[in-house]
């Protein structure tokens, strides 16, 4: 018997479990509020790691279409001090494909593929009835009952409440985003200072990052330690404003440094913000969690492998025990909170030396995890 399975929320998590069930040959409804794959700009660049990211797109049938669009050359690293000496240049060997980035976009057209997603359908709720499976009420005012509701909602998840009361905290870490378009072409000063991969600058409390996307975009963030609400006198719409407050936070670094901020024409508020390290919930017939809606962690590089790999292993388990859908999703939540337990403590360990009073601890922690 097929069970009804939907997964509400067509990002990372939620793709990659839809593709595995389909190439299982289940049906799996994919929700997502917005109205079209490109309602909003996708996001910048990820790196996929062997044995995570990687590894759920070899279930899901794609890791040759991956390589194909992967930029290996993207692993390399730079950091820099305040006044612009360089600290530490790692570069991959050509063969090196440990942690190859794609753009977020890219990495969302090859998990689409033929799959068939209800766009704009926004859920306000999940409602689990004991013995009748799971409705969902829509923001449209109408109802479905599905027997699994998998959430990979992300951070601000509305599948999250019918299991657990948590909610994401501040880290009281503040990025701001912003853009530099056809950079070899308009700022061959910066693409030479950003490289083929990242550039970080770190000082007391506060970094510059850039990392180098497809197509001669990259990607700038301004990371410091404030309140959330630390921009609340400033108009969201007045752009110069935006850059004199950053411009200000960072005097006295290198001017090529700062050239990072003086060329982006919009920027974005990203607060950063954790769910705690070890959230689990006391497992409900007919729902469960993946991604940031279960283990909301810093952005450092393994929030989205891992939520590719639980949609992987979930929808494998899925497949192989269709006799069983309850002890699979309980299972894979036990195998799933111990592992994002132990990468959410790294994450917001790691977060604190980054962003620290003391700059020489995000160097320590580069050199303990770049290969010599």
């Amino acid at each position: 018997m097929r069970r009804r399975i939907a997964v509400v929320g067509a990002g990372p998590a939620g793709l990659t479990f839809a593709r595995v069930l389909h190439r299982h040959e289940h049906p799996v409804t994919v929700l997502e509020r917005d109205p079209a794959p490109d309602a909003r700009p996708p996001g910048g660049t990820l790196d996929l790691r062997e044995g995570l990211g990687q590894l759920a797109l070899d279930k899901a049938g794609l890791l040759a279409e991956f390589e194909t669009l992967s930029r290996p050359e993207g692993q390399a690293m730079r950091i820099l001090d305040t006044d612009g000496t360089v600290l530490r240049d790692w570069r991959p060997r050509p063969d090196d494909r440990a942690n190859p980035e794609i753009d977020r976009g890219q990495l969302r057209d090859l998990l689409l593929g033929l799959l068939d997603v209800q766009w704009g359908r926004g859920v306000t709720e999940v409602v689990p009835v004991p013995g009748d499976g799971v409705l969902v009420h829509f923001a449209d005012g109408r109802q479905e009952t599905f027997d699994l509701v998998v959430g990979a909602d992300g951070a601000w998840s509305r599948v999250r409440p019918a299991l657990s009361p948590a909610t994401p905290h501040y880290t009281g870490v503040t990025a701001v985003e912003t853009s530099l378009d056809d950079v070899d072409a308009r700022h061959p000063g910066l693409a030479r200072l950003v490289g083929d991969g990242s550039v970080a600058v770190y000082g007391a409390n506060r970094a510059l990052v850039a990392q180098r996307n497809s197509g001669g975009h990259v990607k700038v963030y301004a990371q410091f330690r404030a309140p959330v609400d630390w921009h609340a006198d400033l108009d969201p719409d007045d752009v110069e404003a935006l850059r004199s407050s950053l411009l200000a936070l960072f005097d006295g670094w290198a001017a090529p440094v700062l050239e990072l901020l003086h060329h982006g024409t919009a920027f974005v508020h990203r607060p950063l913000y954790v769910l705690p390290a070890h959230h689990t919930w006391s497992h409900v017939p007919g729902v469960t969690l993946l991604g940031d809606a279960a283990h909301l962690m810093p952005p450092l590089g393994v929030g989205a492998n891992l939520a590719m790999l639980e949609g992987a292993e979930l929808a494998e388990a899925i497949a192989t025990c269709p006799g069983d859908l309850d002890g699979a999703v309980r299972a894979f939540e036990e195998r799933m909170w111990a592992r994002a337990g132990r990468w959410a403590t790294m994450t917001m360990a790691g977060l604190e030396r980054l962003v620290s009073p003391d700059p020489a601890e995000a160097i320590a922690l580069f050199d303990e995890v770049q290969p010599s």
